[in-house]
């Protein structure tokens, strides 16, 4: 039986723990500013995903990814015994990518907002072509014509 708020429970600390400790568990001064985004455990709570971003170049990134994982057993070991509970999930960390995502779609977006303003100067001071309504109307005199038949 699944119960996914247990998971949650989990996880949340999971994240809490490992947020406030990290640095006291890879005593290395390359280890980079490290962020804890989110953490996932399985419903069986038997593995958990922990997603985090580094601030710095991808020198700095994967510098921090391979202390992070050269650290994974003590990691996992200090979130043992910091849950107290019976089976201790399996680690994985990832890099998250969110904020790569969240920049490269705000250049859109900006990139997107300056076109529209170019089209909305350029519309600005544009003309129709022919009249500016090109559909027929009846004349008003036709509307009475048609009426007396």
């Amino acid at each position: 039986m699944v119960d996914t708020a247990r998971a949650h429970r989990i996880a949340d600390r999971i994240k809490t723990v490992t947020a406030a400790n990290l640095e006291q568990i890879v005593k290395d001064p390359d280890l980079g500013f490290v962020t804890i985004t989110d953490v996932r455990v399985t419903g069986d709570l038997q593995h958990a995903s922990i997603f985090y971003t580094v601030i710095g170049d991808e020198a700095q990134r994967a510098r921090t990814q391979a202390l992070l994982d050269a650290n994974l057993g003590r990691l996992r070991s200090f979130v043992g015994k910091q849950l107290g509970i019976r089976l201790t999930p399996s680690l994985e960390i990832i890099l998250d990518g969110v904020p790569e995502s969240a920049a490269a779609i705000d250049d859109l977006l900006r990139e997107a907002r300056e076109r529209d303003a170019s089209l909305a100067a350029a519309a600005s001071g544009a003309r129709y072509a022919g009249d500016a309504d090109p559909y027929r109307h009846p004349a008003p005199d036709d509307d009475d014509t048609a009426a007396d038949h």
